[in-house]
């Protein structure tokens, strides 16, 4: 009798990683645009396999994390990672996937200083709301404007975000990613307008 193996995902933590990445980057780069990462998080089991694909394409062991206190979520990061969990006003990453943390995740995210900006947070935040709202999106990598459907969640973070009144170059970037892999990036500079 022969003992045979499996693998337990198969996100390649290279190639994967590298693909997921020039998505991420395209997101940043063409902000309230859609990218979708489900053709790498499909390759990840249990909860929340689109955060895991983030994590393991944006974490390793020189920069830190918080899931707000998603117990489970933290350790499947660090295992796969080896990134170093931190309470939120210290971490590089917060990852939120319940919408109840939000507002404790945002005012508590590291803005960076004036002398070092990029020494700020990037909020993930897990967006599976129904798109009731009509968000007008303007700034850097924007044409003119751009109108979009969007969750309360999206709302509220940006909302929330827009309130910390923080003096640029500071500030934080927003990743909105739901459970379908469709992928939202707001960087701090995007402002937006509710109709």
């Amino acid at each position: 009798m022969t003992l045979q193996l499996t693998k337990k995902h198969n996100f390649d933590p290279v190639y994967d990683s590298q693909k997921v990445f020039r998505l991420v980057l395209h997101a940043m780069s063409n902000p309230a645009g859609f990218v979708n990462i489900n053709e790498y998080a499909d390759k990840l089991y249990g909860d929340f396999p689109e955060c895991i694909a983030l994590a393991m394409t944006l974490l390793d062991n020189e920069v830190s994390f918080n899931t707000c206190d998603d117990h489970s979520l933290s350790e499947k990061i660090t295992l796969l990672t080896h990134a170093g969990v931190e309470n939120t006003e210290n971490a590089d990453f917060i990852f939120v996937c319940n919408p109840g943390n939000l507002r404790n995740a945002i005012e508590s995210a590291k803005c960076g200083t004036l002398a070092d900006p990029h020494k700020s947070a990037t909020v993930i935040i897990r967006n599976n709301g129904e798109s009731v709202y009509r968000l007008t999106f303007s700034g850097p990598g924007i044409d003119g404007k751009t109108v979009i459907s969007a969750s309360q969640t999206v709302k509220e973070a940006i909302e929330l975000r827009d309130a910390q009144n923080y003096e640029y170059p500071q500030g934080i970037d927003l990743l909105f990613i739901s459970h379908a892999g469709d992928m939202l990036a707001v960087p701090r500079l995007t402002r937006m307008e509710v109709h």
